[in-house]
């Protein structure tokens, strides 16, 4: 029974996010959930530890994931601000407020979540977790003299906490995983790690990411109520924001690189770091900012589980040789 629970989450994931989210929404609607915020943290290093352990560190240097790179900062740091300008400019004209929302949320790339969704779509995680470290600190260094440009405001952003965040969310999982490895092939083999014990840890993230999932928008559930006339228009803005950067992103991944390394590219680009963004929206620009970060998470959430899926069928699909190429990527 408890065996099944476990694996639940991994085997019902397009039921399990948005049963999460709407659970958090009900919660946090009539309890104030805001003491858990502390723990979020704590829910994405499990969420990554789960991917990194069996992770070759060694695969961070390799110049393999450069080109991955420079297509994301392309893509990040360029195409989806003007994307984001443009939808800020032509539907969110008569709501600057919530137009500064819309960039940040543009402008953050990268977080646990692009890892742990590579890891879980069988994408280059090495790549991810590159991408992860170089949009966090580029785009921390980029963003306020960006929204200097789009929404006429500097924000600072505090460079020391953000490097913080990556050890935090990046480096303690991937020591953690590394020690966990060791201590698993004192008495086991490659291809009994490989084959029994390795997948066993796929829930563990999973279950991980339901946990953020469920406090960061219980937390928001009252300001979503307070702002329902807001809503659907951004909602509107977050959909086409969205569609067009997955169409974008898709085009690079599919037409420039492999599978697994176009599976990176994607959930680097599309995932935004909204838990960063959140902040500096309630803090430098107020409620309707903090509003379309809280929705973006929704929309980030639920809709890179039906991507994932589809693209598995379409045009991401896994050949017969690929599951044991990928081996090095993610062991």
């Amino acid at each position: 029974m408890l065996k099944k629970l476990y694996y639940f989450p991994q085997k019902h994931l397009m039921f399990s996010i948005p049963a999460t989210l709407v659970l958090g929404f009900i919660l946090g609607a009539f309890v104030d959930t805001s003491f858990l915020k502390p723990t979020i943290l704590i829910g994405t290093i499990i969420m990554i530890y789960a991917t990194m352990v069996g992770f070759k560190i060694k695969e961070l240097t390799s110049k393999k994931g450069n080109k991955i790179v420079a297509y994301s900062l392309l893509i990040n740091f360029l195409i989806i601000p003007l994307v984001a300008f443009a939808l800020g400019k032509s539907l969110l004209s008569e709501h600057p407020i919530m137009f500064a929302g819309l960039a940040l949320s543009a402008l953050l790339p990268t977080s646990g979540m692009t890892i742990s969704w590579t890891a879980i779509h069988k994408g280059n995680v090495p790549a991810a977790i590159k991408l992860t470290v170089f949009g966090l600190i580029i785009g921390s260094l980029l963003t306020p003299w960006y929204l200097l440009l789009m929404v006429g405001k500097y924000v600072d952003i505090d460079i020391l906490n953000t490097i913080v965040t990556i050890i935090l969310i990046v480096f303690v999982p991937m020591l953690l995983g590394h020690i966990t490895f060791k201590q698993i092939m004192k008495n086991n083999s490659q291809e009994q790690f490989q084959k029994k014990i390795k997948p066993s840890f796929a829930p563990l993230s999973n279950w991980g990411m339901l946990y953020v999932v469920f406090v960061s928008i219980s937390m928001k559930a009252e300001m979503i109520l307070n702002n329902l006339q807001l809503i659907a228009l951004a909602f509107v803005v977050l959909l086409v924001f969205y569609g067009i950067n997955y169409v974008i992103s898709t085009v690079f991944a599919k037409q420039f690189l492999n599978r697994e390394d176009g599976i990176a590219l994607v959930n680097g680009t599309v995932l935004r770091n909204l838990s960063i963004a959140i902040g500096l929206a309630a803090t430098s620009f107020g409620a309707e900012a903090a509003l379309i970060v809280t929705l973006a998470f929704i929309v980030q959430q639920q809709s890179i589980a039906y991507y994932g899926k589809f693209a598995a069928k379409y045009w991401f699909k896994q050949t017969k040789q690929e599951p044991s190429a990928s081996k090095p990527s993610l062991a």
